[in-house]
């Protein structure tokens, strides 16, 4: 029982702490997603979504969509009803605008220049929850029966909701910085991942009845169970493999000592990104989807686009899968910069076998490109199987996209990239990893 590693976490104290404050923050977010925003009927709403899903599938489908990030959120309106997915597509525009602009970039690499780019992040997260904030609020007037009842005026009501929502989103983001700082994994992804693992029981026990009541096929089930077993397989084989190129370090001596002479590797995952490409693409198209949804009565053009953006059409999973390659290749050359890494290779005094010095950045850009395509194309398919099984097996959305596609990649890399950090932490303090050869990557 000494070398169980679960009871090591435990008996460590920082990475207890660290435990223990992760789950006192989700505990609290969860909270926040099933307080409705104030002057609301709860259980009006409840039946509105529910005579929805059987009346009109496709904003149906939206309301599912909307629900998948924020955890059920949504469709209860609460506190917590954006969720983080302001603050991601802020940080998209940023990172785009930081490519874009030398001047930006410039500034963001002087002293102080993170901060300032956190801030300017904030100020933007702010501005799209507010706007998000009054299509939510032109979209719950549309539901007569949720505000009936209310003590307060329709004016009163629409500025609270704004308030409410817009200070939810940012208590969200502040709780992600918490346990980023303070517990264990990265705080933004553990708040999406503990939405999907909220909505997992009920999801389950969803399919459990359509089976009782002949709504669904029980071997289509059967099939689309062992398709997810088979699926969460690929993604672990594809998050644990790499591409290890191998550098060597010329001996050189500095004042009376003698340092270098050793061989090491840059490791490069099949998939660099990880799970950001798919973040980043349903955060993007999230924000107009929600727009043109909500005041569509308002505007014929919007409801073309409402129609056109639904999450289980044609034209959203086409636009889906080329935002998910084109955020592949931004957010691999943000973060993996072959000329900055050839840059270090050469003042440190290495090499790559068999690659000249001036060609460097060249082999590194060529060795991303083939990693960067085949791993954007096999996200892209993930992302599709909701889609594909709704259509092959007659799945409802809300069931079908927590069965596939961007909610195994989220559940998955954030639980390897869990693991490795509680790896670490046992590591250092002189443990036993959470296994016995601990978590290693295939080289590929």
């Amino acid at each position: 029982m000494a070398n169980n590693p679960v009871v090591n976490m435990f008996k460590v104290k920082e990475i207890r702490n660290r435990i223990l404050f992760t789950l006192l923050i989700l505990a609290v977010f969860r909270l926040g997603t099933v307080l409705t925003i104030p002057g609301l009927n709860a259980a009006a709403l409840v039946d509105y979504f529910s005579d929805l899903a059987k009346t009109n599938k496709a904003e149906s489908a939206f309301a599912s969509y909307m629900d998948f990030f924020a955890g059920g959120a949504f469709e209860k309106f609460s506190v917590f009803m954006l969720g983080v997915m302001p603050y991601i597509s802020t940080q998209i525009i940023l990172q785009l605008a930081l490519v874009i602009f030398p001047s930006l970039k410039r500034i963001a690499q002087e002293e102080g220049g993170q901060r300032r780019v956190q801030m300017w992040t904030r100020v933007g997260t702010v501005i799209v929850c507010i706007i998000q904030a009054l299509a939510i609020t032109a979209y719950v007037s549309s539901i007569n029966a949720a505000t009936q009842g209310a003590a307060v005026t329709k004016y009163y009501s629409n500025w609270m909701a704004i308030l409410t929502v817009t200070a939810g989103s940012m208590i969200t983001v502040w709780m992600g910085d918490q346990i980023t700082a303070h517990g264990i994994g990265n705080g933004i992804s553990m708040l999406i991942f503990a939405g999907i693992v909220a909505r997992l029981p009920s999801a389950v026990w969803e399919l459990i009845t359509m089976v009782r009541n002949d709504g669904l096929n029980v071997v289509y089930v059967i099939v689309a169970l062992g398709l997810f077993l088979v699926i969460i397989g690929l993604v672990v084989f594809e998050q644990s493999g790499e591409r290890k190129i191998p550098v060597h370090y010329a001996k050189r001596v500095v004042g009376r000592k003698m340092y270098g002479g050793q061989s090491t590797y840059i490791p490069f995952k099949i998939n660099p990104s990880g799970v950001i490409p798919i973040i980043f693409a349903s955060a993007f198209l999230t924000f107009p989807l929600q727009i043109a949804t909500s005041l569509q009565k308002k505007a014929g053009w919007l409801n073309w686009l409402a129609a056109k953006l639904n999450p289980m059409g044609v034209w959203y999973n086409v636009i889906e899968v080329l935002l998910i390659i084109f955020f592949a290749y931004f957010y691999t050359q943000v973060t993996l910069n072959p000329t900055e890494i050839a840059k270090n290779i050469r003042e440190n005094g290495g090499s790559i076998p068999g690659i000249r010095t001036d060609k460097t950045e060249s082999y590194l850009q060529k060795v991303l490109n083939r990693l960067i395509l085949p791993g954007s194309l096999y996200l892209a398919f993930i992302a599709l199987i909701p889609t594909l099984i709704q259509i092959a097996f007659g799945f409802p959305a809300s069931i079908s996209m927590l069965m596939g596609g961007t909610s195994l990649l989220i559940l998955v890399g954030v639980d390897i990239d869990t693991m490795a950090q509680v790896e670490a932490l046992l590591k250092m303090h002189h443990h036993d990893g959470l296994t016995k050869k601990g978590l290693k990557s295939r080289n590929l």
